[in-house]
């Protein structure tokens, strides 16, 4: 006789394996980090011995022990094996679903407006948005598909470029006229936006570096300092200053001429570029290979 306790003493034993803790597990599952840990203490004592190590220091304060670690595979694969049953049980008459995941700043500059337009063509494919600063867990199923910037070097997942990024100087065009943009005496007498978000490995121009390129005096040590991406993009678009982002960020800002670009002929590359990333143990389900395929068309088309 098959128990339900089990299978969700199963559930919270898995997702606290691949978080590392209770809290992880729980903000996956949607409940509190005391009730995974008593459903992984019930499993616990049903198989009769610790599953887990416990130290109270650490980035991950729980390991597996051995014989946790030989069974997770199976575990994992049982569990998914559910969700596709599940999934058959639905039928072709329901609806699909893709979860995306993506930062908010470029969900609100680059992908929305795309999302919009692959809800027009493939209306029986239901696209759901997690809007988030951290890199979910795309490999074991947080998400479907994850679209990130960076040097593509993640683990665990199938990675697909999508296009490469530089760096570009933006302001409010209230803030310049048509003359300026190219003038790098008035460049200098700005106020400068410094974007002190991390941009590890991805050779990310400060501005004593654009202001030499361009044969402006520098001025860099003035300025407004922001650790917000999306928090410069706003302060350059109410007129604060003059700043340096990724151009996918600011595309479309730049092309309805809410922002100018300046020295337009100017190129800083990025070693950052985009990417779709898809878990890598599993295949692709028909609704995400779908929407992967529509979108490396789209932005290859643009």
């Amino acid at each position: 006789m098959r128990s339900l306790n089990r299978l969700k003493w199963l559930h919270a034993f898995e997702a606290t394996a691949r978080h590392g803790s209770f809290t992880g597990a729980a903000r996956e599952l949607g409940v509190t980090p005391a009730a995974v840990g008593q459903l992984v203490r019930a499993l616990e004592e049903w198989v009769g011995h610790p599953l887990l190590h416990r130290t109270r220091t650490g980035k991950e304060r729980l390991t597996l022990v051995d014989e946790a670690r030989d069974a997770l595979a199976d575990i994992t694969l049982g569990l998914d094996k559910l969700e596709s049953g599940l999934n058959k049980l639905r039928g072709r008459r329901a609806r699909s679903v893709v979860v995306i995941t993506a930062s908010q700043v470029l969900v609100m500059n680059w992908l929305m407006e795309r999302l919009n337009r692959f809800s027009e063509l493939h209306n029986t494919i239901d696209l759901r948005l997690d809007v988030t600063e951290r890199v979910m867990d795309v490999a074991h199923g947080e998400a479907d598909v994850g679209i990130r910037c960076g040097l593509g070097d993640w683990k665990g997942v199938h990675k697909t470029w999508l296009m490469d990024e530089e760096a570009v100087l933006v302001c409010s065009p209230g803030l310049v006229s048509p003359e300026k943009i190219a003038c790098e005496k008035w460049l200098a007498s700005q106020r400068l936006i410094h974007d002190d978000t991390p941009h590890p490995g991805a050779n990310f121009p400060a501005w004593y570096t654009v202001l030499s390129a361009v044969g402006a005096p520098d001025t860099a040590e003035n300025g407004l300092h922001i650790n917000s991406t999306s928090a410069v993009i706003l302060a350059a678009l109410s007129g604060r200053g003059v700043a340096i982002v990724r151009h996918a960020l600011v595309e479309q800002l730049i092309a309805t001429g809410q922002l100018v670009q300046l020295h337009p002929h100017r190129r800083w590359p990025l070693a950052w570029a985009y990417y779709i990333v898809t878990p890598e143990s599993a295949r692709m389900r028909a609704e995400v290979k779908v929407f992967h395929d529509w979108l490396v068309e789209d932005v290859s088309a643009q």
